[in-house]
């Protein structure tokens, strides 16, 4: 018995390589294991090729250099990361993966209820949840939670360092007032 697994475009969440820095290129083979769009900032452009991957499309604010063959140009006339958003945004995707040195969540708030982002540093993954939202996390799993009102949460014990630790395995909710709540996790 086999089974099949069939890739639709934009079903994967796109991936930009806005900065790598020390991010795990284990984890990045991850995040590309299904394939998804590949788009890179054209300052890491070259490192990326070095690792042979296939570039769907650079984003560059006027600097033209030798691109793959079919690699897409995205103008960039303001932040590189809002010209990617907008970019696919345009073509309908619902969701982006975004690699960068720190996570700059909050900043991309205005585009949060246009496309789900998710942003992977080398130590966390940031994103945006709304209201009931539980996700299943083993025991020990730590969230960073940005509180800027009042939230209520199972499974999650509060340290003194300010992070929320799992306190079993099992389902984790968050119940909040405000239209999203933005939390990491720790890598």
């Amino acid at each position: 018995m086999s089974s099949h697994h069939i890739i639709r475009e934009k079903q994967e969440p796109a991936l930009y390589i806005h900065e790598l820095g020390t991010f795990n290129e284990e984890y990045l083979g991850q995040l590309l294991e299904w394939s998804p769009t590949l788009i890179v900032n054209g300052p890491v452009y070259e490192k990326v090729l070095s690792m042979g991957l296939k570039v769907d499309a650079v984003v560059s604010s006027g600097e033209t250099g030798a691109f793959q063959e079919n690699t897409k140009v995205i103008s960039a006339g303001k932040e590189a990361l809002d010209a990617v958003l907008d970019h696919l945004i345009a073509e309908r995707y619902p969701a982006v993966n975004v690699v960068d040195v720190q996570s700059n969540l909050r900043e991309l708030g205005s585009y949060i209820e246009a496309i789900n982002i998710v942003v992977f540093t080398g130590t966390e993954k940031a994103y945006a949840i709304k209201k009931g939202f539980k996700v299943w996390k083993p025991k020990g799993s730590i969230f960073r939670i940005e509180v800027l009102s009042y939230f209520e949460t199972s499974n999650l014990r509060q340290e003194e360092s300010g992070d929320f630790v799992v306190i079993d395995d099992g389902f984790v909710e968050f119940n909040f007032s405000t239209e999203y709540l933005f939390i990491s996790e720790v890598l």
